[in-house]
């Protein structure tokens, strides 16, 4: 008896078709094909036929074990699934919100600072702020990002993408709630320490959402629109501050304006399913039934992409994504260190990438931002409107 079965080259657009005999038992065959890739192909009889081993070799004779790679080759070339932009929109709108209000908190305490320093703006009794409280004043929220970065690294996979930004949200809309109710300095501080935890949670849940939810064709491009969000967040509480530069109490105006982004962050993420990629892992990794993961990542998968009940593409990528995640999980038990980021192309990509943050904060850029008005009063628009 024949069988016959195709091994697509997925990276030179050729197909090799091979045919097994009974006599052919525990032989490595090798098929040149696809200008320089190279197939052996362990068989056995018909009755027990499995692939034992496959290698596949690049160029120069560099092989590349099937189990480790098979998984990222099939997810990144047969996941390219139809998608419609409509429904798109909202799996990234609103964790790129959690973003936007990272940058609102820039551009707002600009014009914030302003007006609580102001004896006849301020509308309050403890407006002499001295240099360090409004150091404290302007960097508060900073102070919370670092523990919410740390917070986050050994409950991210508990929480899940979705959780956490909703988690994310909550501290946002509490943090800015505070701030802008805030009866003296120290409950100031303590709800803009609130809200630099939200920023923590956000900064890493958002791409996160958003590059495992999106279509593969696109991932680049919508983790890359986040960033724009950050700008749009800086630029929109620039817009608050100078509309409420002239009330009184207006910084509470300019905190408090964040708090309604918060809350539709929160009920957005809310409505949506939580990521199919990692309801996944959490199957294979042991953290309850294969059939009840896989059918919550099919549902998953369905809603963030408009797909009918029947269609079929929905659960080969559902099965695709599973191989992908065995295969990485196989290779995380068996040499996972994580030293290895410290070294070879890892180490290279954590020093430029590191360096590019590095010297943007160095060159005090976000300093101008954050005194962006007390800056220009000081250049000559002594009107805090036009300062603003």
């Amino acid at each position: 008896m024949d069988n016959r079965f195709h091994i697509s080259c997925l990276r030179k657009s050729a197909t090799l078709q091979m045919r097994k005999d009974d006599d052919l038992e525990g032989k490595g065959l090798p098929y040149p094909f696809c200008n320089g890739f190279q197939v052996a192909i362990f068989l056995k009889p018909p009755s027990s036929f499995s692939c034992q081993k496959l290698r596949f070799t690049v160029g120069a004779q560099k092989e590349y074990s099937a189990m480790e790679e098979v998984g990222s080759l099939v997810s990144d070339a047969s996941n390219k699934d139809n998608f419609s932009w409509a429904s798109v929109i909202l799996p990234f709108l609103f964790p790129a919100l959690g973003g936007l209000l990272f940058g609102y908190d820039i551009g707002a305490t600009s014009g914030a600072t302003m007006s609580l320093q102001s004896p006849q703006l301020s509308g309050t009794t403890w407006f002499k702020l001295s240099a360090i409280q409004l150091g404290l004043v302007v960097s508060g929220s900073l102070y919370g990002v670092p523990p919410g970065s740390l917070l986050v690294y050994p409950i991210a996979d508990f929480l899940g993408r979705r959780r956490e930004l909703i988690s994310a949200a909550l501290l946002y809309g509490l943090g800015a709630l505070i701030t802008a109710l805030a009866p003296d300095l120290g409950v100031l501080l303590a709800g803009w320490l609130l809200y630099g935890l939200g920023i923590g949670l956000a900064m890493h849940g958002a791409p996160l959402y958003i590059a495992e939810t999106c279509p593969s064709q696109i991932r680049g491009t919508l983790i890359s629109l986040k960033e724009p969000f950050i700008v749009l967040g800086i630029l929109l509480g620039y817009f608050v501050g100078n509309f409420q530069i002239n009330a009184i109490g207006g910084w509470c105006y300019m905190y408090g304006f964040s708090t309604p982004i918060a809350l539709l962050t929160g009920v957005g993420m809310w409505s949506l399913p939580p990521s199919p990629r990692w309801l996944l892992p959490r199957a294979v990794q042991g953290k309850g039934s294969l059939i009840r993961y896989k059918k919550e990542a099919t549902l998953a998968l369905r809603k963030l992409r408009g797909w009918s009940p029947n269609d079929e593409a929905i659960e080969k990528q559902i099965e695709d994504t599973l191989i992908s995640v065995k295969s990485a999980n196989v290779e995380k038990e068996s040499d996972g260190n994580f030293l290895k980021v410290f070294q070879g192309p890892s180490l290279k990509a954590i020093i430029s990438n590191g360096g590019l943050v590095l010297f943007q904060q160095i060159t005090g850029q976000p300093s101008v931002l954050y005194y962006a008005g007390p800056i220009l009063q000081s250049a000559g628009f002594s009107a805090a409107a036009d300062a603003t």
